[in-house]
């Protein structure tokens, strides 16, 4: 008999599954639907930089897409804070504000790390076998300095962890975070050096397959904290210079 751990679909927002043309339960996904995980995609790794203004005209012709299913997808990114207008109306990729990544740095901070300890004791087998896969195709891409690869990568990373943790109030609110820093992890991903930082993600794994939820959380925590410190000393280093 299958168990409940197998039969725990990926996350939708998966990189594999979030330009796919399949759903989840098999059938075809809508047109506004595709086109919405398309442009979605688009800005959570950062393929449309922080402060790139949006337009239905270019957009119908780089999705290759009608008009409606864009406008659709337009207003359900600044819905969920994806896009944002502009003064003069306009809309573009939202900018952080040094005001904004420390909400940011609290908010993923308490969510994420609780998420994880939630995880650890649903975790299969298989499915930190899965997340280790994961991990060693991040550290390929950033030994090929293939940033988009090392992007998706962490992001199916985390968030196989976050749907294992059977908490979708959290998890929704993790993923609508995910989507106001992703243009700016990039951005910081191609200006940072690489340098030796602690490899927050063996540790979880290590956890994982010890089924020490503690220890697991306080990796996730480390982990989010370096990625936006980094964001902030960036940003620090643009208003210095401004």
């Amino acid at each position: 008999m299958e168990s409940v751990d197998a039969k725990r679909a990926a996350p939708p927002d998966d990189p594999v599954d979030e330009l796919s043309g399949a759903s989840d339960t098999g059938g075809k996904v809508p047109v506004h639907e595709l086109v919405y995980r398309r442009l979605r995609a688009l800005i959570l790794f950062g393929d449309m930089a922080p402060g790139q203004a949006v337009t239905i005209q270019g957009l119908t012709s780089q999705l290759e897409a009608g008009m409606t299913p864009v406008r659709e997808a337009i207003r359900r990114l600044i819905s969920e804070g994806g896009l944002t207008f502009r003064d003069n109306r306009r809309v573009s990729v939202p900018v952080l504000s040094v005001e904004n990544i420390a909400e940011l740095k609290f908010l993923r901070s308490a969510i994420e790390p609780e998420l994880t300890r939630l995880a650890t004791p649903r975790l299969s087998v298989a499915e930190i076998d899965a997340l280790e896969r994961i991990d060693t195709e991040m550290d390929a891409a950033i030994a090929g300095g293939d940033l988009e690869s090392y992007l998706k990568q962490n992001h199916a990373f985390h968030t196989r962890i976050y749907a294992a943790a059977e908490a979708p109030i959290m998890t929704s609110t993790a993923d609508r975070l995910w989507l106001r820093f992703g243009p700016s992890l990039r951005f910081v991903c191609a200006r940072v050096e690489s340098v030796a930082l602690p490899d927050n993600h063996k540790t979880m794994i290590a956890a994982f397959r010890a089924g020490d939820a503690e220890t697991a959380a306080l990796a996730m925590r480390a982990d989010v904290l370096q990625g936006m410190v980094q964001i902030e000393t960036c940003l620090a280093e643009d208003l210095y210079k401004s």
